[in-house]
C-alpha cells in the first residue's frame, strides 16, 4: 500500500459547491479562486474546484492554458497572487512546507540525478522528506520491486530508457507516501507500451487508496483514467464535471451509424429523398450516419435497407467520447494541442 488512509479531516470549504462534486465524499484538496499574476499578466483567473479522496482528478487545457502554473501554486512553487488552497483541511499558504510534506510531485520533465542509481535516487529524495535511513532504504526496495525495476536499481538513472525514467520519477514522488499525487503529463514522451504501463500503474494506485491530480494533454487517457476532469483555457476553467455528465451534456443529437455493403453510395439519393428531415453522413466504406435532433425510430432505415437489397449489418448508437466535448467547449481540436505539447511550445 503506497497511500496511508485519510480520514476525520476537517474542511474550512465543505459548503463550497463545485459542479460534478459528491458533497457526501471527504474533499482532499479546495481550490478557491485562485489566481496568478505576472505584472499586467493574469496566467490563472480565479479558479475554483475540489479534488476528493481517492480520485483521479484530470486537469486539461492546451499550451499556455496556466495547468502547470496552478499546479506550482499548489505546490509551492509560485506565490499564489490571491485565493486560498486547502489540502486535507490545511491551508496551504500559511504554512506551504508542511503542505508540501503531504505531497508527491512529478514534474513533466524528470528532476532525478543522472549518476546516481535508482535506488540511491529513491533514497535521497526520502532523505528530502526527512525520512530516516532504514526506512528510506526499505521504502525504495519496495517501490523498485512495486514498479517493475527490481532489477535495474544499480543501475544510473542515465542508463534508464525513457519509459523506465518515467517510472522511477513517479516512485520518487511516492516515496513518503503523500496525501495526494501531482503528475504533469505522465505520458508525454515516451514509447506507446511504456504509456500504457504508466496508465496501468496510475490506476493500480488509485485502487489501492491514491489521491491523483493529473494534468495531461491527451483527452483518451483523462477519459480512461479520470472520474472527474475540469477544462482550462487561457486560465479560466470553462467546464467542469464528472466524465459521464460532460458527455450527456454534450450529446444534443442522435447520432445511429448502419453497417451496411460496398453498394452504399448507390442509395444516397434515394435515401437523402427519402428522408429529408435527417442529416445522412456518408462516412465511407460501408457505412453511413443518421444524426437528428431527436430520437430516431429505426424500424424506417430498416425497412427501406430491405426494399434496397441492403442488408444491415450492424446498427449502433454513437455516444460522444471525452474529446467530443473538449472540442465543443474549447474550440480546439485535441490533435493540434497535443502537437504543440509534444514540440514544445509556450507554456503550459
Amino acid at each position: 500500500m503506497y497511500f496511508a488512509k485519510v480520514a476525520g479531516y476537517p474542511t474550512k470549504y465543505a459548503k463550497m459547491s463545485h459542479s460534478g462534486t459528491n458533497k457526501g465524499v471527504e474533499a482532499m484538496l479546495e481550490v478557491e479562486d485562485l489566481t496568478k499574476n505576472y505584472g499586467d499578466f493574469q496566467a490563472v483567473k480565479g479558479v475554483s474546484f475540489r479534488v476528493n479522496q481517492g480520485e483521479i482528478f484530470g486537469f486539461l487545457g492546451p499550451n499556455g492554458a496556466g495547468k502547470t502554473t496552478t499546479i506550482n501554486m499548489l505546490t509551492g512553487l509560485a506565490k499564489i497572487t490571491r485565493g486560498r488552497a486547502a489540502l486535507a483541511g490545511m491551508d496551504c499558504s500559511r504554512d506551504i512546507k508542511k503542505a508540501q510534506g503531504m505531497m508527491g510531485i512529478v514534474p513533466d520533465e524528470s528532476n532525478l540525478y543522472d549518476e546516481l542509481s535508482g535506488f540511491e535516487n529513491l533514497c535521497f529524495c526520502g532523505a528530502l522528506y526527512g525520512m530516516e535511513k532504514p526506512d528510506r532504504e526499505r521504502r525504495a526496495g519496495e517501490l523498485l520491486k512495486e514498479f517493475g525495476l527490481a532489477d535495474t536499481g544499480a543501475r544510473p538513472f542515465k542508463a534508464y530508457s525513457k519509459g523506465m525514467k518515467r517510472k522511477l520519477t513517479i516512485a520518487a514522488g511516492l516515496i513518503h507516501q503523500p496525501k495526494i499525487l501531482f503528475l504533469d503529463e505522465p505520458t508525454t514522451g515516451i514509447d506507446v507500451a511504456s504509456a500504457r504501463q504508466i496508465r496501468q500503474l496510475i490506476l493500480k494506485l488509485n485502487r489501492e487508496g491514491a489521491t491523483i491530480f493529473l494534468t495531461t494533454h491527451y483527452i483518451e487517457e483523462a477519459e480512461r483514467l479520470c472520474a472527474r476532469v475540469a477544462f482550462i483555457v487561457e486560465g479560466a476553467i470553462v467546464r467542469l464535471g464528472t466524465i459521464g455528465r460532460l458527455m450527456q451534456e454534450a450529446q444534443e443529437e442522435t447520432v445511429i451509424q448502419f453497417s451496411l455493403n460496398s453498394r452504399v453510395q448507390e442509395i444516397r439519393k434515394a435515401l437523402e429523398k427519402e428522408f429529408p428531415k435527417f442529416h445522412i453522413e456518408f462516412t465511407g466504406g460501408s457505412a453511413l450516419r443518421i444524426r437528428s435532433p431527436y430520437s430516431v425510430e429505426l424500424f424506417p432505415f430498416m425497412d427501406f435497407f430491405r426494399k434496397h437489397g441492403l442488408p444491415v449489418y450492424e446498427a449502433k448508437l454513437l455516444r460522444p467520447s471525452l474529446e467530443d466535448v473538449f472540442v465543443k467547449v474549447t474550440g480546439i481540436e485535441s490533435h493540434k494541442m497535443v502537437k504543440e505539447i509534444e514540440k514544445g511550445g509556450g507554456k503550459k
